[in-house]
């Protein structure tokens, strides 16, 4: 079905040619339409217009005034102050326009006029390392993104760009050459729950000790660091222990995905030895443009306005004196991949703001080398999770808490209250814990998805699991209740839309929300700002709550054909809710 446009849309078009007509010469001009709290519609287009034409505001508000053709879209305009134009529609295109997106399954939102490939880098979780809190907020904006801009007909690529390569891997394989025990699923630590955290655990015993005797023994730090070079060199096995090492991690991986309820394919996993063959290629394409130049040894580029504390120039480091690489060059190397491979038109890094000037740089360098075109790449870069102390949130040990635990300690907090919420309904302890899991980590979710990316957030699970204010669970609440009374209204009534009825002012305010769904997710894929969604799901379950205390639905006093239009409110308000939180990733359960 075509996409349904906005009354705000129609209304628009309508002022347009009005103007267009009154003033032949402001033809183009836009009206400057946006929803106010004092008529349905304000226009306040003609006082910069009326400025520009050296005229009256007013005596050109009412000129448009008059050059609107008799229409049921608006049915009543007002000139007010210097020449705003305050504009009420409808009730009977007002519903009908909901009709028309209640009758397409795509609740009339339309398609991007022109769609492109967009890679999203998002997640990077370390091998061997445990998922934290800090990479919360990465797996949680990206996956949004990724459904947002899928849903608008984008063709998204998704790249978790893991740390699987470097120093470190030296030290783990060598320890593991030694210690060839040490990766026997058999001795797996006591305690640990479930294939992925005792993968984690094996890990963990293996990091720890290798790194203690790396700390403690020269002659091993020695071998460890050859076995780098053979780990680059292609060493057949060296390489076998280091996929069994990279596997062992994304059991993990999987394993916290799936209980952050974010889908991680393993194509989409392509770590930083993915473009070791093209590190050498990077340098000399970079050094031979000269792009790039030697400092100390070292490849390096420089920025005029890039420069340390004590003013010397601070360069993006490629390649260092030793012959190593650093994070430059594989993200240099991923970028010529995104582009010149994969076709991108656009690439958005979903990365902590502290990282925001090592990606100005590589974007500048990719941009010199004619690796990249200009403001095809972009970064998001987002603020730091905090505790409620206003900290960076940590264990009270000062360590940085497990992003499982985290989960976990959500789904509990949401348990207590999906058992309060569902007491007499007889659920058995898993439908319990079923509900709790998706009230609890939508709670996270939401709560991290409603702020704005750059800023910081405490992390409150009290707050984020409650039923008052801007929480998932008053989203989640709205959208069971509405359920609750379609199954009360069982075959006695049936949503069905009714133009010919007046709406009362709930209804009226409700039903102009609701035909807002695709500006706001429109604006929101434009911006790459997933709270726009979040704050527009949270005035929908506000307003339906109003509308809820002072319409009654299934006691209607004004007859079935009341009835039946309060119950296509709810439905319609039950679906919007329900694409929206799934966009964000987030479940809506048909019952608490």
């Amino acid at each position: 079905m075509a996409s349904v446009p906005s009354l705000a849309a129609t209304v628009h078009q309508r002022l347009a040619h009005a103007l267009s007509a009154a003033v032949p010469e402001a033809a183009g001009a836009d009206p400057l339409l946006r929803r106010s709290d004092r008529a349905d519609f304000q226009a306040n287009g003609m006082l910069a217009l009326a400025k520009r034409l050296k005229g009256n505001p007013r005596e050109l508000a009412a000129r448009v005034t008059a050059a609107l053709p008799e229409n049921d879209e608006i049915t009543g305009v007002e000139v007010s102050g210097p020449g705003f134009l305050n504009i009420t529609v409808g009730d009977a295109a007002l519903t009908r326009t909901l009709a028309a997106r209640a009758a397409d399954e795509r609740l009339g939102v339309p398609y991007a006029e022109h769609p492109g490939t967009t890679v999203i880098d998002y997640s990077q979780p370390n091998v061997a390392k445990e998922m934290h809190v800090g990479h919360l907020r990465s797996t949680v904006i990206g996956d949004a993104l990724v459904q947002i801009l899928e849903h608008r007909g984008e063709k998204v690529v998704r790249r978790h760009h893991i740390g699987d390569w470097g120093t470190q891997f030296g030290m783990l394989i060598q320890y593991l050459i030694e210690h060839p025990q040490e990766l026997d699923h058999s001795s797996d630590a006591a305690g640990a729950t479930g294939e992925g955290e005792a993968a984690m655990a094996r890990l963990n015993r293996l990091y720890k000790a290798s790194r203690a005797l790396f700390d403690s023994d020269a002659e091993f730090k020695t071998r460890a660091r050859d076995r780098v070079a053979r780990l680059q060199g292609g060493d057949e096995e060296t390489l076998a222990l280091w996929h069994k090492i990279v596997d062992e991690s994304k059991i993990y991986f999987q394993g916290v995905y799936e209980l952050l309820d974010v889908e991680i394919r393993d194509e989409d996993t392509l770590g930083e030895s993915a473009y070791n063959d093209d590190l050498r290629q990077v340098v000399k394409e970079l050094e031979e443009s000269g792009v790039a130049v030697r400092s100390e040894g070292a490849l390096c580029v420089f920025f005029d306005d890039v420069k340390g504390p004590d003013g010397t120039p601070t360069p993006l480091i490629v390649q260092k004196s030793d012959g190593g690489f650093g994070y430059a060059a594989t993200d240099l190397a991923a970028i010529r991949d995104r582009i010149g491979t994969l076709r991108a038109d656009t690439l958005l890094y979903v990365v902590d703001a502290r990282q925001a000037l090592h990606f100005r740089m590589v974007f500048e360098t990719a941009r010199r080398a004619g690796w990249l075109p200009e403001d095809a790449a972009r970064q998001l870069p987002f603020g730091t999770v905090l505790g409620k102390d206003g900290k960076p949130f940590k264990t009270r040990e000062g360590e940085t808490i497990r992003l499982v635990d985290l989960l976990g300690e959500a789904v509990d907090r949401a348990a207590a209250v999906v058992r309060e919420k569902s007491a007499g309904l007889g659920l058995s302890d898993d439908e319990v814990r079923e509900r709790a899991t998706q009230v609890g980590i939508g709670a996270v979710k939401y709560a991290d998805l409603s702020n704005s990316l750059t800023r910081d957030y405490v992390f409150d699970l009290d707050r984020m699991v409650s039923l008052q204010g801007d929480t998932s669970v008053y989203l989640q609440y709205a959208y069971a209740r509405i359920q609750s009374i379609l199954r009360r209204a069982g075959d006695d009534a049936k949503p069905a839309p009714h133009p010919e009825l007046a709406l009362a002012p709930a209804e009226r305010a409700l039903a102009l929300h609701l035909d807002e769904f695709g500006d706001a997710l429109e604006q929101t894929a434009e911006a790459y700002e997933p709270h726009k969604l979040a704050a527009y799901l949270y005035q929908l379950a506000s307003l339906y709550t109003t509308f809820y205390d002072q319409c009654p639905v299934l006691k209607a006093d004004g007859g079935p054909e009341q009835v039946e239009n309060r119950l296509f409110l709810c439905d319609l308000t039950a679906r919007t809710l329900h694409q929206g939180m799934a966009l964000l990733g987030i479940r809506t359960p048909d019952r608490l």
